[in-house]
This record gives structure tokens, sequence and C-alpha cells, in this order.
């Protein structure tokens, strides 16, 4: 690959990668951390891809596989920072921030599907493939997880919040 084209994929990809890094590790400074040994896996890397999307599906996985490996290590458990304005793109609303930082907050397991579906509008059988999961999986940690989201905002809405 040439420096160009690295260069090309880089800034197509780097604020996906970084914002689905960041849902996992949740501080901006490990997430540029990871995105830059997800670059570097992909120049290192001779695979060749049969299309863009099957490229894009493969950073995304080394990207999800990459975060869980960062938050077994010990000391990361004990750290929790968060800042919403450290996400590339769009500034966002209060109430974004709000229901983003619930999202962020789910298990794992509904985490990575509610992100990639309501926030990069993947589809069911797309992140079914960029997760290794069967489509119907999918499907019901999705429901599982708008389950935790209204159950999670009736009790803010119950004590004002």
């Amino acid at each position: 690959m040439s420096t160009q084209q690295f260069e090309e994929k880089y800034y197509k990809y780097k604020d996906l990668l970084f914002r689905i890094i960041f849902t996992y590790v949740k501080n901006p400074n490990d997430a540029e951390d990871i995105l830059q040994e997800v670059f570097t896996k992909l120049y290192c890397s001779n695979k060749a891809f049969e299309t863009d999307e099957h490229e894009k599906r493969w950073l995304i996985r080394i990207s999800i596989n990459l975060s869980k490996n960062h938050l077994k290590l010990f000391w990361n458990k004990k750290r929790d920072i968060f800042n919403h304005e450290d996400l590339p793109g769009e500034s966002f609303s209060s109430e974004y921030n709000d229901l983003l930082q619930m999202v962020l907050n789910l298990p794992d397991k509904c985490k990575a599907p509610m992100y990639l579906h309501y926030y990069e509008g993947y589809s069911c059988k797309q992140i079914g493939e960029i997760l290794g999961c069967k489509e119907s999986a999918i499907k019901m940690r999705l429901k599982r997880g708008r389950e935790l989201l209204k159950m999670n905002l009736e009790e803010d809405k119950q004590y004002g919040c």
C-alpha cells in the first residue's frame, strides 16, 4: 500500500473508528492510541480486501477487539473519564449527550450494536457480520438495549433528572 493510499484510508475512516473506540474506552487519549494501533495494523497487513465495505468492516472489527483488549488491563478498569466534546464531528445537544452517555453505559453486548445501528446507521445484518454474530442475535441485543434505555429514562424521569 502506498503512502497516499494509506493517508486516504486514514482520513476516510479515522472519525468513525475513533467514535467506535471511544464508546468502549471512554477516554480520548486511550481512544487515540488505539486508533493509531488500528491503522498500524492496516498499514502492516498485506490483506487484500474484496470491497471498501469489507475493508471498513475489518477496521471496525479490529477497533472493537483492540478496545476490548485495552479494557482487560487492570489499571484501566478504575478509569472512567468521559468528555463528549472530544468526539469528532458535530457538536451535541445536552439531550443527545445524555442519551449517548446512557448508550455508552450499556453492557458491552448491547452497547456495540446500539451504537453501530443508531449512531452509525448499520443494518442488523451488517452489524452481525462485523461482530461475528447472527442477525437474530443482533436484533435481540438491540431489543435488550432499548429496554435498558427505556428503564433508565423512566428512572431518570421518576427522580426528576
